[in-house]
This record gives structure tokens, C-alpha cells and sequence, in this order.
């Protein structure tokens, strides 16, 4: 009998024997759309989005469940005007940032993420999670990381100027982020997720001076207070992460996901043959406009450029609408680790 999920991802973060390749891909509308629900309750009902993890990954062998939904919770939970959508993820309201105002962040406290919002309601989850699935799957929290939560309070193109214009404010606003954060990770990981996630997308956007100088700084702390807490730590950040990827690899994190644009083997050499690399399907032109057998292939190359240290999965959320065989080529490819599929 095989490894159940979690303890094929353990494992494999111990550098121990595993029975196949780990599968890890983030499900969010996809999840939904199994349980049969509208996107709003998976977001805004912990026990539905739980069920729908749990069904999706049973159905299709993954190996792990997740609470990631939407990045928009501790920004609501801060004040920020939100969007809720009846089969879209949640959305900050761009047009009307919550610190449009750069003066507010000095009266702004912290949310308590036990304080009944939609932190709570994640934290709720892993709760859930832990009950219904303890040690059988992976439990995956979900925070927000230093650029992305800026961008959700100040706007994205405030941020983006702030960095040239008003250092000194984005190193208070990073502070902030970072301790809520810290707050919101601690209280996942008390009510039992195994792994933090962390989505940083805004950090590809920022450019390569930045990223070194602002943003890596704040990330490592982060990183660092996870571990502190007892947890690992994933690091999602969608899009062209080239530019930064040996700063990336000096992050510590534990598994790292890389987009479709960024290629397995540079993230290979930049991070050396330690780091366990996640990705990097193409989840739109490969998973859901192609065949299984497109699937196959481009695993196939995937596995051959990250090595052993490899977790199956696509290189930002699975689409909705993508075809149950190509998802089911996920787990057939996971489950031979890629040794039968001709490139």
C-alpha cells in the first residue's frame, strides 16, 4: 500500500524515499465547480470550501487540500473596500484603495484574525481540515505576502509609485503587512495547517532592484517568522519571476512554485539541487486547451529539468473548464514519476 498524501509530502521535504511524485495543484473555482457551488460560498462558507477540497482531491489524487480562495480577506478584514461576486473570486475595489490616503496606516491596527472576519473564516477551515483529515493530506494555509497585501491596501499603482517616491512610507506599510501576516499565519498554524502558502504575485511586477533592495528583505522575515512558528512554507509567485530567481532560491523556503514563462531548469540552477520546485504546467494553453497527451509531454519536460525534487502541478491555479482526462493525466504522470512518457 502507498503513501497517503501527506506523508508523500513529507517526505519528500525530509529528503526521505517517496513512492511517487507529490501533486499539488492550487484548485480554487475548479473546487467549486466539483462540489457544485457558487464561488461565493466556497469563499465566504469555511465547511463548503473544505468539502470542496476534500472532494476535488479524492476525486483526482492529489495529495494535498488548501484554504487559498481569494487574496482579498485581510485586506477586508482591515476595511478595505471589497467586491463579492456570485461565481468570481472576491476583489479589493482598485478604484477606491482603503490607505488612498497615506496618513491612515499611522491610526490602522492590526486585525485580529479571530475576531469573527474573513481571517477567521480561513482559520476556521484549517480547523475543519484537521478534523476531517488530519495526516492523510497535506493542510495548507494561505497568506498574503508583503507586496501583495501593500497593493491590496494602498492600490497597486500607489504602490508601484511609492517605491520611487516615498520609500520611507512602503517600509512602514511592509512593517504592517508583515506583523498582520505573522498574526494570520500563527493562527493557522495553532488550528493545524501543515504548510503556509504564501501568494506574492505583485513582487513579479516590481522589477529586479526593487525586488533585492524593498521586497526580499520582507519576504525572508516572513519566511523566517513561518518556520519560527513550526511551519513550512510555499511561495507562489505567478508570473516572470526570471529576473529574481537567485534571490528567490535565497529565500528558504521549502517549496517553491514557478509560473509557465519561467523554465524548470533556470529555476534548477538558480536554486540549486536542494530546492523542491513546483509547477509549471501551462494551465490554460497545456491543461485546459490541450489533450492529456499534451499533458503527458509537458510533464514529461517539467520533471526532466527540476530532478527528483519536483512536485507535480501547473504553474498558477487550474482552471475551471479544464477537462477531467488532462487532470486525471496529472495524477496518471505523478503516479509513474514521469518514466513512461516520451518527450
Amino acid at each position: 500500500m502507498g503513501m497517503n498524501g501527506f506523508r508523500r509530502v513529507t517526505a519528500l521535504l525530509a529528503g526521505t524515499v517517496v513512492d511517487r511524485l507529490p501533486l499539488m495543484p492550487i484548485t480554487m473555482m475548479l473546487a467549486a465547480d466539483v462540489r457544485g457551488v457558487k464561488y461565493r460560498e466556497y469563499a465566504t462558507r469555511h465547511e463548503v470550501l473544505v468539502e470542496a477540497q476534500l472532494r476535488t482531491a479524492e476525486t483526482f489524487g492529489f495529495d494535498h487540500v488548501s484554504c487559498v480562495s481569494d487574496p482579498a480577506r485581510e485586506a477586508a478584514d482591515c476595511g478595505a473596500h471589497t467586491e463579492m461576486f456570485d461565481d468570481q473570486p472576491p476583489a479589493v475595489v482598485g478604484s477606491r484603495p482603503l490607505l488612498a490616503d497615506k496618513e491612515k496606516l499611522i491610526r490602522m491596527d492590526v486585525p485580529d484574525p479571530l475576531a469573527g472576519g474573513r481571517m477567521h473564516d480561513r482559520i476556521r477551515a484549517v480547523s475543519l481540515f484537521q478534523k476531517l483529515a488530519k495526516e492523510i493530506f497535506l493542510i495548507e494555509g494561505w497568506v498574503e505576502g508583503p507586496c501583495a497585501a501593500a497593493a491590496n491596501l494602498r492600490g497597486m499603482e500607489n504602490v508601484m509609485a511609492d517605491f520611487l517616491e516615498d520609500p520611507g512610507f512602503i517600509a512602514d506599510l511592509f512593517e504592517f503587512t508583515l506583523k498582520m501576516e505573522l498574526e494570520f499565519a500563527r493562527a493557522q498554524v495553532e488550528a493545524g495547517a501543515d504548510i503556509i502558502g504564501i501568494g506574492d504575485a505583485a513582487a513579479s511586477l516590481v522589477g529586479p532592484g526593487i525586488y533585492r533592495k524593498t521586497v526580499w528583505p520582507f519576504e525572508k522575515r516572513l519566511i523566517d517568522g513561518i518556520h519560527t512558528l513550526g511551519s513550512r512554507v510555499r511561495l507562489h509567485i505567478c508570473g516572470n519571476t526570471n529576473s529574481i530567481l537567485d534571490e528567490i532560491g535565497k529565500l528558504g523556503c521549502d517549496i517553491v512554485d514557478l509560473d509557465s514563462m519561467v523554465a524548470l531548469a533556470d529555476g534548477r540552477r538558480a536554486m540549486g539541487e536542494t530546492q523542491i520546485l513546483l509547477g509549471n504546467l501551462d494551465p490554460v494553453r497545456v491543461l485546459k486547451n490541450g489533450s492529456a497527451a499534451d499533458v503527458l509531454r509537458a510533464l514529461a519536460v517539467c520533471h526532466r529539468e527540476a530532478g527528483s525534487r519536483y512536485i507535480v502541478g501547473a504553474g498558477c491555479e487550474i482552471p475551471r473548464s479544464t477537462p477531467e482526462a488532462n487532470l486525471r493525466a496529472m495524477f496518471e504522470f505523478a503516479t509513474t514519476s514521469g518514466t513512461n512518457h516520451p518527450l
